[in-house]
């Protein structure tokens, strides 16, 4: 494992301990109905209250949005931190220290301590910025931006002076050598013992996590040296691919801003804050990344990506959509901006205005739109071929798709193009595969009787010591049946720690797709009693095993059509026809008796 991981065995004991109503209620105030407690959600707007919280199950679910989860989850996205820093917040409640697997306690210290030594830089940058003689060039500069005083203290924006070693000296000297080469604030010259500071002459943008704790920083150079943008290496606090600049100061005026507007440039993001435009943010540098989506959808569902218009925009644009297709569901919206050629947010917001700025990003392209207004442009040939063309285009990008809306938008608007009905045209292009066992949501209506699998695991979570009743889960493994391998590692899982609550069982199938379809079960509430609920339990495993047995004879069977089969295979065909046989005697017998 990962060094820093914290151990699952602390994460099941966290969750046995937390309780969860008080958790929320202490941040969105619960009213108790029947078993549960209710609030109208704190993740959309409602006037009625469908935000429901088991205490039983330690799990929470809004009827209206659909969103779900445990006490950790909550918090990640109530408060929008990170899965550590959730853990650690709970933890903090309840008197306890969180463990690290291969760290020692003096190297979490540590940990903590470069978020101080990098405090003491950007104070020392803003420093040097408000200083006549240094500070006068960058002050300049950023004037000629058009950037006022209370726009540049809000964003903490400072200034690296010309020099080799003015940070450090500034800091301490040798005692602040160590921790700045850590913060990647310090370079060391190869084959040397010599350091220098990694940011000279540059305009410097300090980049925060959600609390506002500095992790690094993005320099612009004000000389001729390149890059002309420079960012902090990676480091113990700092991964490009996670990190959004302006997220801090966007969700310090709102909790929940109604939208994000995703742009390339520190300059960009700071230029739209002074013209009110608050809900800025921009990637470091880097593409668009499914770690930069989850963190922008915990805050909000509506994104608009708005990029220059030029080659390099639209390949950004282009890159944010593929990253984007497999994170679509019902409740997301994504939208596409690209801003006349030659322009950017910074200059377009200064020459236009606010009003007329947010007009264009209200008349974004949706992003079922654009994919199909980027792959139309693409093909050059007319008729017939042209249609079939973009049909092949698309089909890879729907692949990454999850059914739903967008899945239906995109064959709908494909249908109209090409003049083929959308059901023909669906099967045609269809090339992703239904999970196993999917799960519907709580509202979907079933004609049929649930699977055995499904049946099982539904009543495991909302009763996890019925697993004491199962011996020997690991043989469900081994059948052929769309989830059974899940449904024994569940009940492995649970023979070996009976007193699991149901939030705690999620918790280990955490980031998985067999984890997302365990907490749509913990959704439902089973229509037989609680006391027939072992039966239950009992008759779906029997009828899993049959499923299990039909299938193998049928495979057994379907094979001996097309090739011999080995002695050992005849053998145990011979011995499911007999079991087969034998329990549709005993049903007709049963019927005959009645």
């Amino acid at each position: 494992m990962a060094s820093g991981k914290i151990p699952q065995t602390f994460i099941d004991e966290l969750i046995s301990r937390v309780d969860i109503v008080e958790v929320i209620d202490s941040r969105v105030p619960l009213k108790k109905t029947g078993r549960n407690y209710m609030t109208c959600c704190p993740f959309h707007n409602e006037k009625t209250p469908s935000f429901s919280v088991s205490p039983e199950k330690q799990f929470y679910y809004c009827f209206g949005c659909g969103v779900h989860g445990t006490a950790i989850s909550f918090l990640i996205e109530y408060e929008h931190l990170q899965f550590p820093e959730a853990v650690e917040e709970l933890a903090r409640g309840l008197g306890l220290t969180v463990p690290r697997e291969g760290e020692s306690g003096g190297s979490s210290k540590a940990r903590r301590d470069l978020y101080g030594w990098l405090e003491k830089a950007a104070c020392y940058y803003q420093q040097v910025l408000a200083e006549n003689s240094r500070g006068k060039i960058a002050r300049t500069y950023l004037e000629q931006r058009g950037l006022n005083a209370e726009v540049i203290t809000r964003f903490r924006i400072g200034y690296a002076p010309p020099g080799w070693d003015n940070l450090l000296c500034a800091l301490g000297g040798e005692v602040a050598r160590n921790p700045l080469m850590e913060a990647g604030m310090l370079i060391q010259q190869e084959g040397t013992n010599r350091v220098y500071d990694r940011f000279r002459n540059r305009i410097l943008f300090p980049i925060e996590d959600r609390r506002g704790r500095i992790l690094g920083f993005g320099g612009r150079t004000l000389g001729d040296d390149t890059p002309k943008y420079l960012n902090s290496p990676e480091t113990p606090l700092f991964q490009k691919r996670y990190e959004l600049y302006g997220l801090y100061q966007a969700t310090e005026c709102g909790r929940f801003p109604e939208r994000l507007l995703i742009v390339e440039g520190y300059l960009d993001v700071v230029a739209l804050a002074q013209a009110g435009i608050s809900y800025s943010v921009a990637t470091l540098g880097t593409a668009t990344t499914v770690e930069h989506l989850n963190r922008l959808f915990r805050v909000t569902p509506h994104l608009v990506f708005c990029f220059d218009g030029d080659r390099a925009g639209r390949a950004a644009a282009w890159r944010a959509l593929e990253a984007s297709l497999p994170e679509l569901h019902d409740q997301r919206d994504v939208r596409f901006l690209l801003l006349p050629e030659g322009e950017d947010p910074d200059t377009l917001v200064r020459a236009e205005g606010r009003e007329v700025f947010s007009t264009r990003l209200r008349q974004a392209t949706p992003i079922i739109q654009y994919l199909l207004e980027v792959i139309r442009a693409q093909v050059d040939t007319e008729g017939t071929d042209r249609q079939a063309r973009v049909v092949e285009l698309v089909r890879p990008f729907m692949a990454k798709m999850s059914p739903g809306i967008y899945h239906t938008l995109l064959i709908r608007e494909l249908a109209e193009f090409t003049r083929i009905a959308p059901d023909k045209l669906s099967r045609l292009v269809q090339s992703r595969a239904v999970p196993p066992d999917d799960v519907p949501s709580p509202t979907e209506k079933r004609t049929t009787r649930p699977s055995p699998v499904r049946t099982a695991l539904g009543l495991l979570l909302v009763r996890p010591d019925l697993a004491r009743l199962i011996d020997d889960p690991a043989r469900y493994a081994e059948y052929e049946v769309p989830g059974a391998k899940l449904l024994a590692e569940v009940l492995t899982l649970l023979k070996s720690q009976p007193n699991l609550k149901t939030s705690a069982i999620l918790e280990h199938w955490r980031g998985t797709d067999m984890g997302r379809h365990l907490a749509r079960l913990a959704q439902w509430t089973p229509l037989v009693p609680e006391e027939g609920m072992a039966t239950e339990l009992k008759d779906a495993l029997k009828r899993l095993e049959q499923q299990a047995l039909e299938q193998e004879t049928t495979h057994l069977v379907d094979k001996a059509r097309i090739s011999s089969l080995t002695d050992a295979e005849k053998a145990r065909l011979h011995s499911l026809l007999a079991q087969k046989h034998a329990r549709t005697t005993t049903r007709l017998a049963g019927a005959t008796t009645r």
